[in-house]
């Protein structure tokens, strides 16, 4: 992606169902579980490069000895940074006496991290600072277990003001209003009223305090804590907690916005963002790996007991789109199959804006993560070029030379851009500075001659801030007379108020293009009319906010914000002619038709708050308000 945008966290789950006697004797380590939970944290980094927190609870310890462990970084590398810390920790702890190492008994009394359940989380920051207090599992402590919470998750909510109001209410003074801490503290408040109902009941029935610590942990309804926390929410999520006794969950959002696979036997329990994350760390085929249902949670009890339970009515499920575009690696099989046919299904749009010019194009992206796509172009040119030899060869006699000269044509396949690691931009002033922007990638001298079209693929274009700043420079110095960017995704128009940083109108190229067209055209009043409709309905509740934002964009069609986008992005001094082409929403979902969210490219919002988002995200860039709208 040209434009790098923060976007969704990662998150990893991991419940060991054996005794921990058993991976000593079958795997012949105490640390198994740990170093699976490495392995799903590392596998899943490009999801969080902001920070990574790890949290571990031991099962049936003893009073007066610790049964939860949490370690938080920012470090650059926080996924090495937490477990090098617990490396140490064994490392100085069982130094000189390596039988420790299987001494189960020993190790859960002495050692953070060798309990059974495992929560991991990778940080990338939609909102808030860049600190350890920033970063997940959130801890929630008290001194009887089964009030212990702790909770990580990848989600943002649109109503995190409702829902705080709601804490206040209650009588509670929350920290922050952070989601995370909202919610938190929202499950907490029904998990000490569960704790209560659960005492109470047991008091009745002659339970003395001491026995109904022990029977409540038996006891407990994760479930319907969830049901009673959960009943306002609105938003994307992939929420996952800890009880300080066992008890463990892992739930996705009514429309299914954020991702969430699992695999269970009778060892393990695993949880992740990602399934190729789980097939790799347990080394299990794709159709080991399930994708848990919206709504619904993976719920194991502290005695090992495995459930799905269903938790919220399903809505129309809506799987996030840019998981399959961008987020996610690659190596999932079906999601490396559906960024092949996004490239192939961009073929006629690019024949076409090259008027038909395919021997005087050269193809290529760029880096890193639009490869998988430009081979999708690449396969589709192959498949054009064959064509054309067969409508060449057809009915005709050809001789040898022809023949040859005629087979020898292929699509012209170029790396033309490389990316340097960190290019620092040190100098203050703006004319210095973006001189140097325009060196982040190097080229490939002579890969392009005078008289080429040069078609570059991105996975989307969000902003425009690096194609203006240093990319279409850095193309126009290798001389092409045309330079064609193809965005494998369509056009970004909308807020994503579920967990990606795509939070105000005015960043959005697409928005800027269809504003300057409203003002190029005299329709500045439609701009004033969507205010004034959006205005209107700020005190309705969410299930009557319409998207009236839809209406900017109504007077164009798709290639008209194109054409002004790409106008809006030609830096004064590229000589190249510039021309930008985008998947449209009817290939986006024939190349991924397991993921129908689209929101930030249709305005259909797949939660009732998304359009009281995307309305108050318009009045604040009218109001030149530079704030979140969520």
């Amino acid at each position: 992606m040209s434009d790098p945008i923060k976007h969704e966290c990662g998150l990893a789950f991991l419940r060991l169902l054996k005794p921990l006697e058993y991976y000593v004797e079958k795997y012949g380590t105490a640390f198994y579980g740990l170093n699976k939970m490495y392995l799903l944290m590392e596998k899943q980094r490009n999801r969080g490069q902001d920070g990574a927190g790890l949290a571990n609870v031991k099962l049936n310890m003893e009073p007066g000895t610790r049964y939860i462990s949490r370690y938080r970084s920012v470090d650059s590398n926080s996924i090495g940074d937490i477990f090098d810390k617990v490396q140490k920790r064994i490392a100085v702890a069982v130094a000189g006496n390596a039988e420790l190492l299987k001494d189960v008994y020993w190790l859960k009394k002495n050692l953070p991290f060798t309990g059974e359940v495992f929560l991991g989380h990778l940080r990338y920051g939609t909102y808030g600072g860049n600190t350890i207090e920033a970063c997940h599992p959130f801890l929630r402590q008290n001194n009887w277990p089964t009030r212990n919470l702790i909770v990580a998750g990848n989600f943002n909510m649109t109503n995190v003001d409702e829902l705080f109001g709601e804490l206040v209410e209650l009588g509670q003074h929350p920290k922050e209003k952070a989601d995370t801490v909202t919610i938190m503290e929202k499950i907490g408040h029904f998990l000490d009223e569960e704790n209560d109902r659960l005492y109470y009941e047991l008091k009745e029935k002659g339970y003395t305090k001491k026995e109904s610590t022990a029977e409540i942990a038996k006891r407990l309804d994760v479930a319907e804590v969830l049901r009673s926390a959960s009943k306002k929410w609105d938003g994307g999520y992939a929420m996952a907690g800890m009880m300080g006794h066992g008890d463990s969950f892992v739930l996705r959002d009514q429309a299914g916005v954020r991702p969430a696979f699992y695999y269970y036997d009778d060892e393990i329990v695993v949880v992740a963002s990602e399934r190729p994350v789980i097939q790799t760390a347990l080394n299990i085929k794709t159709d080991q790996v399930n994708e848990l249902p919206p709504g619904a949670a993976i719920i194991v009890k502290n005695h090992g007991e495995v459930s799905i339970e269903q938790i919220k009515e399903p809505l129309e499920y809506k799987a996030c789109s840019f998981e399959r575009i961008y987020f996610s690696r690659g190596n999932d099989r079906d999601i490396y199959k559906e960024r092949i046919e996004l490239g192939r299904r961009l073929i006629p749009k690019l024949i076409e804006k090259i008027n038909g010019e395919v021997d005087n194009t050269v193809f290529s992206f760029i880096p890193n993560t639009a490869e998988v796509s430009f081979y999708g172009v690449v396969k589709g040119m192959e498949d054009y070029f064959n064509q054309l030899k067969f409508e060449a060869i057809s009915g005709k006699n050809l001789n040898e030379a022809e023949l040859k000269d005629l087979l020898s044509k292929r699509p012209r396949v170029e790396k033309v851009a490389w990316k340097d690691l960190k290019l620092r931009t040190f100098i203050t002033q703006d004319s210095s500075r973006d001189e140097l922007v325009s060196h982040v990638y190097d080229i490939t001298h002579g890969a392009v001659n005078p008289e080429d079209n040069l078609v570059a693929i991105d996975d989307s274009i969000v902003r425009g801030t690096t194609l203006k700043q240093s990319i279409l420079r850095i193309f126009d110095r290798l001389s092409p007379k045309h330079i064609v960017i193809a965005s494998s995704a369509p056009q970004i128009r909308y807020p994503d108020c579920y967990g990606i940083d795509m939070a105000r109108m005015g960043d959005f190229i697409a928005f800027r293009a269809a504003v300057a067209l409203l003002k190029e055209r005299g329709l500045t009043g439609v701009i004033d009319e969507v205010y004034k409709k959006c205005k209107k309905q700020e005190s309705l509740p969410d299930s009557e906010v319409l998207n009236y934002v839809k209406e900017i964009y109504a007077p164009f069609t798709a290639e008209e914000i194109s054409d002004k986008i790409a106008e809006l992005l030609t830096p004064s001094d590229v000589k190249a002619r510039v021309s930008i082409v985008y998947q449209n929403i009817k290939d986006l979902h024939l190349s991924c038709p397991n993921n129908p969210g689209d929101w930030y490219f249709t305005g259909d919002y797949p939660t009732v708050g998304g359009n009281r988002v995307v309305n108050k995200s318009f009045i604040f860039y009218v109001e030149g308000r530079k704030e979140r709208a969520y």
